[in-house]
């Protein structure tokens, strides 16, 4: 069985409260339901912290133990060199997604440092962004 880790970061914990024009209306905890729904026979673990270190802790603690990470990692997309460097070093395959396409929003988001050291990039599809960074780990 397969085993698949979401990571999201910072401010991602206020799904369906905050900026619900951009994010929704639903908590993140009500779609982790539909996606183990979806997906009966993977393992879909979920961690989020919006503190910088404990996501690069928990992305080197996901090596050797899981087949993929779908990372979320929030506005440390555009700024965090030591979440970049901690995907570069494990060889997990992660795949970067986004619910809001960030290319549309403003110009400092149109830069992700994460996006070189993933195996691919979801971004601008709302939730179903990490079903999508699901089916890619999966293949």
């Amino acid at each position: 069985m397969a085993k698949i880790l979401i990571i999201n970061g910072p401010n991602l914990n206020l799904l369906g409260q905050r900026e619900r024009g951009i994010y929704g209306e639903r908590t993140f905890e009500d779609y982790l339901r539909e996606l183990r729904e979806r997906f009966p026979g993977i393992t879909l673990d979920y961690y989020q912290s919006n503190v910088e270190g404990e996501i690069v802790n928990a992305l080197h603690a996901a090596q050797d133990v899981y087949d993929g990470v779908v990372l979320n990692a929030g506005g440390y997309t555009h700024t965090s060199v030591a979440i970049a460097d901690a995907v570069g070093g494990i060889s997990t395959p992660v795949v970067e997604v986004h619910i809001s396409c960030i290319l549309a929003r403003e110009e400092f988001r149109h830069v992700s440092l994460l996006a070189p050291k993933c195996k691919g990039s979801v971004m601008g599809f709302g939730l179903d962004s990490y079903r999508l960074g699901i089916e890619a780990i999966l293949g």
